[in-house]
């Protein structure tokens, strides 16, 4: 599949080969372990072992990189999984990593408590401060994180500027780029070295599977990250392998529905009393606007808002909502909201990374925009 193909085409057809034995335009789910051999070392296809290699995630890993504008894609059990992947291939004991300070609770948790007692050191920066990411470079610093829009607070960094950071200083960029998708925004093409995702979010869209993903162009650190995706085996099955896949054939005209309803409940939080802050990136008034807009096709479904009366009324709002359904993770077809403080960043309480408490995110769906905006409206009462 050629890459001069319009994303939307890339996304229905890359990575998807019509099965040789059926014709099948899907690709069949390959639920098998291991693979006849044809005389010792006489590999099909290269494949011997499911962990090493399945056709199912073979076809989903073909797709993502040709998404990312990447030379490699991998897919994994989790975006935790590929992230401990990441960061085992890059990291020896002693190197240092500067990371954002809003991010994911579970990136956090990943560095504080994990790779922390293996010896990997961290440093906490602004990222949409490029100055504030230069100033915390050590000269072991080996990586720069980065989430662009960032979970929960919706930060913008500048992929590029950054990028200049890291190749000036010897370090590679990484860029979760899940709230996005590769349908708004390729990291690799503004200078990232690697891409992060959560395809259990927006790729999957459909909150029924679990799964994650890196993206590469550099060829040694593709076959590095191979090589350590196989000695680690946290590999997609084929089933979930299968799910994403599916998913992303509709990821384009989804992220354009979740987009025009997130634009629409931005506006009416911006003109509610009982809302003190909005933090959508499509806002004229957001601090990282002209860069989201100079970076990104659009500026995504992901909405997060401050409750006017504290912690118990924000608390509040996600009790009495009823089509947005109060729950953890986002990018599904159906609306979803959350108290970060008390849910999916809970283990960033107390650190530089504790989100305020009087916050709320949305995970703006596909479902009517008129209906979603009744809901919020009743919901913040």
């Amino acid at each position: 599949m050629s890459d001069q193909h319009s994303f939307e085409t890339l996304a229905i057809h890359a990575g998807n080969t019509a099965d040789p034995l059926t014709g099948a335009v899907v690709p069949p789910i390959y639920q098998v372990s291991t693979y006849k051999q044809d005389g010792v070392g006489g590999l099909r296809g290269g494949y011997e072992y499911s962990r090493s290699a399945n056709p199912t995630r073979t076809a989903l890993e073909e797709n993502l990189a040709a998404l990312e504008g990447g030379r490699r894609g991998l897919a994994f059990a989790s975006g935790l999984a590929a992230e401990d992947c990441l960061l085992r291939t890059l990291l020896t004991p002693g190197d240092h990593v500067v990371i954002p300070n809003d991010a994911y609770g579970g990136t956090f948790r990943l560095f504080a408590k994990v790779a922390s007692r293996w010896g990997v050191e961290f440093s906490v920066a602004d990222t949409s401060d490029v100055a504030a990411v230069r100033a915390a470079l050590t000269p072991r610093t080996e990586a720069i994180w980065v989430e662009t829009p960032s979970n929960p607070l919706l930060g913008i960094t500048d992929i590029a500027a950054v990028a200049q950071v890291a190749r000036q200083a010897g370090a590679r960029l990484v860029v979760d780029n899940t709230f996005a998708s590769p349908y708004l925004q390729q990291p690799l093409a503004l200078g990232a070295d690697v891409v992060v995702h959560s395809t259990t979010k927006y790729m999957g869209g459909h909150s029924d599977v679990v799964g994650g993903a890196l993206v590469v162009s550099d060829p040694e650190l593709a076959e590095e990250l191979a090589y350590h995706q196989n000695a680690m085996g946290a590999v997609a099955g084929p089933f979930d392998a299968w799910l994403v896949l599916r998913g992303i054939k509709t990821l384009a005209v989804r992220m354009d529905r979740h987009t025009e309803n997130a634009t629409k409940v931005a506006d009416l939080l911006t003109r509610h009393p009982k809302v003190s802050q909005v933090l959508y990136p499509g806002l004229p008034e957001h601090p990282g606007h002209e860069v989201a807009a100079k970076q990104m096709k659009a500026f995504g479904g992901m909405v997060s808002f401050r409750v006017a009366g504290g912690e118990e009324a924000a608390v509040e709002v996600c009790n009495r909502a009823k089509l947005f359904t109060l729950g953890e993770s986002l990018g599904g077809v159906e609306s979803l909201l959350e108290h970060p403080g008390r849910m999916t960043h809970a283990s960033a309480a107390g650190s530089p990374l504790e989100v305020p408490a009087d916050l709320v995110r949305l995970s703006v769906g596909i479902e009517n925009g008129d209906d979603l905006i009744a809901d919020l409206t009743q919901a913040l009462g």
